[in-house]
C-alpha cells in the first residue's frame, strides 16, 4: 500500500505545483534555519575526547586565604598546591599544565623569529589526551625530573621551521635557551581547547610543548597569572607568588579511584586550612565534560541563536499545517469516492501522512541546500571557531530526519480532519 499511497502523493502535489512549492519552502527555510544553529551546537559542545572523557578530571580547591568559604573554588592553583597534589601520585596518570608566550627560533631555518605560545606541562599529558604524532614522541617522565631541555612542537610549526620533513633531534631555539625536537606532532584539534582551564575555547593547540619544570627555567619563571591575592614579591616570578596560575589534570580509571581522588582532595584541603594556607576547604573533582558544561563552553549567542531558530521552524511548521489543511479539504471528493469503494479512516489518514512525509522529504533537499550557505556564511565570520564549522554524516541524516519528522508532525492534524469526510455529502457534489 505504500508504494500506492506514494503515487498517489506524487500525483496530488503535481496537480497543485503553487500549493506545493509554498509547502516545500515553509519546511526548507525552517529546516535550513534550524540545521545551521544545530550543527554549530553540536560542533561546538561535542566531546573533545571520545571514549577518554570519563575518566579525565579536573580538580579544583581555593588556596586563596582570602576567599570566601562558600564560593566556588578558583579554576586554578598556586604552584605550591598544584606540585603538592602532582608529587602524591593518587591518579593514573596526571599533568600539570601552564601557559605562556616565547620567542620561537631554529638556527638552521630561514624564517624570522615568532612569538608563539608555549605549553609547559608533564610527560603524562601526552598518552593521556591522546595526542597523536607524526615524528617521535613525547618526552619521558625522567625528563620531567631532570629538567631536560626538549620540546615537541606542532606540525604547523614543523612545516613552517622544517618544511614538513622529520625534524627529531633537531635543535629549537626558545627566547634564549636550545632545546632538542624529540616529537612531531599530527593535526591535532580538539575542541574546544579544553586543558586550558580559564581559556577554554576554539583555538588551535600550542606550537611548542616543554616538560613543566624545563619550562619555568626557560621562560624564567614569567607565566600567566588567573588571579593573585597578593602582590608577587618579584613581579613575574610565581614559584612561591600568592597566585593561582597553574592547572592539574588527572586520570582516573574507574569509579573506586574517583572517589578516593575526591577524599584526598578534600583531606588535602583541610590540612592546609589548618596550617592557614587556605580559608575554604571547598573542592570539586569535575570530569572533562562536567567542566566543560560548568564553564559554559558554548557560548551564549550561539545558544540564543539555536533557540531563535527553532522558533521560526515552529512558524514554519504551524504555515505546512494551515497549507496541509487546505489541501486535503479541497480533495474532499476525492478522498469521499474512497471511502465509498470500501477504504477505512485509517486508510486515508494514511494517504495523507504518506504526502505530508514527501513534502518534509522535498523540504529536506531544499532545507539541507540552505544548511549548506548558512554553514559557509558561519566560516565567514571573525570567530575562533568558525573553520571548525562543517556538516558530517550524522548531521546530514539528522536534516533529513527533522524535515520528514517535522513535515509529519504538521500533517497529522490535516489527515484527521480529511480522514472524517462523510461519503454521502461529497459524493452528493460530485
Amino acid at each position: 500500500m505504500f508504494a500506492y499511497y506514494l503515487d498517489l502523493a506524487v500525483r496530488s502535489l503535481r496537480r497543485n505545483k503553487v500549493l506545493t512549492t509554498l509547502m516545500v519552502l515553509a519546511i526548507a527555510v525552517g529546516i535550513g534555519a534550524s540545521m545551521t544553529t544545530l550543527t554549530v551546537m553540536y560542533v561546538l559542545s561535542g566531546d573533545p575526547l571520545p571514549g577518554r572523557s570519563g575518566q579525565i578530571f579536573f580538580p579544583q580547591l581555593s588556596p586563596d586565604p582570602g576567599r570566601p568559604h562558600n564560593l566556588e573554588p578558583s579554576l586554578a592553583m598556586d604552584y605550591h598546591s598544584a606540585m603538592d597534589l602532582w608529587s602524591a601520585h593518587r591518579a593514573d596518570r596526571q599533568a600539570l599544565i601552564v601557559d605562556s608566550m616565547i620567542r620561537v627560533t631554529a638556527p638552521d631555518a630561514a624564517i624570522p623569529a615568532l612569538r608563539l605560545d608555549m605549553l609547559s606541562t608533564t610527560a603524562d599529558f601526552f598518552p593521556m589526551f591522546n595526542v597523536p604524532f607524526r615524528y617521535g614522541n613525547g618526552w619521558s617522565v625522567a625528563d620531567d625530573a631532570m629538567r631536560s631541555r626538549v620540546a615537541v612542537i606542532s606540525d604547523d610549526l614543523n612545516s613552517k621551521l622544517f618544511g614538513g620533513v622529520d625534524s627529531v633531534g633537531r635543535t629549537l631555539r626558545l627566547g634564549g635557551s636550545d632545546v632538542r625536537i624529540v616529537g612531531v606532532l599530527r593535526p591535532w584539534r580538539p575542541v574546544p581547547l579544553f586543558y586550558e582551564a580559564w581559556n577554554s575555547s576554539y583555538t588551535k593547540p600550542q606550537d611548542v610543548m616543554t616538560p613543566f619544570l624545563a619550562g619555568l627555567d626557560i621562560n624564567d619563571g614569567h607565566f600567566q597569572q588567573f588571579n593573585c591575592w597578593h602582590l608577587p614579591d618579584t613581579p613575574g616570578h610565581l614559584q612561591n607568588a600568592p597566585c593561582n596560575w597553574v592547572t592539574l589534570w588527572v586520570q582516573l580509571d574507574d569509579a573506586a579511584k574517583v572517589d578516593a581522588y575526591r577524599q584526598f582532595i578534600a583531606d588535602y584541603a583541610a590540612q592546609q586550612k589548618n596550617i592557614g594556607r587556605f580559608a575554604s576547604t571547598v573542592t570539586r573533582v569535575r570530569s572533562l565534560m562536567q567542566w566543560l558544561d560548568y564553564i559554559g563552553v558554548v557560548p551564549d549567542d550561539v545558544r540564543l541563536q539555536a533557540w531563535l531558530a527553532f522558533a521560526f521552524l515552529a512558524i514554519c511548521l504551524f504555515n505546512t499545517i494551515g497549507l496541509l489543511l487546505a489541501k486535503f479539504l479541497r480533495r474532499g471528493g476525492e478522498l469521499g469516492m474512497r471511502r465509498a469503494l470500501g477504504a477505512t479512516r485509517g486508510d486515508l489518514f494514511a494517504q495523507c501522512l504518506v504526502e505530508a512525509g514527501l513534502v518534509g522529504l522535498l523540504g529536506g533537499v531544499g532545507g539541507w541546500l540552505l544548511t549548506l550557505v548558512g554553514l559557509w556564511l558561519v566560516r565567514r565570520q571573525p570567530t575562533d571557531y568558525a573553520e571548525l564549522i562543517h556538516l558530517d554524516l550524522p548531521m546530514f541524516l539528522t536534516t533529513f530526519a527533522l524535515a520528514i519528522a517535522t513535515s509529519l508532525l504538521a500533517g497529522l492534524l490535516p489527515a484527521a480532519r480529511a480522514s472524517r469526510v462523510v461519503p454521502a455529502l461529497q459524493l452528493k457534489v460530485l
